[in-house]
């Protein structure tokens, strides 16, 4: 560390905020138990909420981990982004960015207010299990019910065991 060149990074400026009137921000990293409920809770402090997103998994509606927010102005978009950027929430840095305009997804709010049930599929697989056969499904259980004896039934003779086993009817 003595006497080295230090390394130069290029300076970077802050964009322009003329005609970035955005609304909607993205945030990542979004911690287990920080959900819709809580995130709107916490983000009123700053102003007004109008939506909430968090991506979630179809098949088990659990959280991604990543979300969107819309507030009613964009200087409040404005300083929650650099109030919250790196925050830290349940040891996880929060990240806060806007997302201009123009590259908000149309569909981005679709689905907002609908909770994702997980399937049973203990049930699932019940309803499966106990469905009734049709008479060619039954007829293939039986017959490799009837393989898989005649196989166990030479492994024992080809131990030298001598044992007689029941017969299915």
């Amino acid at each position: 560390l003595e006497g080295g060149a230090a390394r130069n990074f290029p300076k970077t400026e802050k964009k322009q905020d003329a005609g970035f009137k955005s609304t909607v921000l993205y945030i990542g990293r979004i911690p287990h138990g920080f959900y819709e409920k809580e995130m709107e809770g916490f983000f009123k402090q700053f102003g007004t909420v109008k939506r909430v997103k968090i991506s979630r998994n179809r098949k088990t509606g659990k959280s991604k981990h990543y979300g969107f927010i819309e507030f009613e102005s964009p200087e409040v978009a404005e300083v929650v982004e650099e109030c919250m950027h790196n925050y830290l929430v349940y040891e996880k840095l929060l990240q806060v960015h806007r997302i201009p305009p123009e590259q908000v997804h149309p569909r981005l709010w679709r689905g907002l207010n609908r909770t994702k049930e997980p399937k049973d599929w203990v049930a699932i697989q019940r309803y499966r299990q106990q469905k009734s056969k049709t008479p060619e499904q039954q007829q293939k259980l039986v017959d490799g019910i009837l393989r898989r004896d005649r196989a166990r039934r030479k492994r024992i003779e080809a131990a030298g065991i001598e044992y007689e086993c029941p017969t299915f009817v």
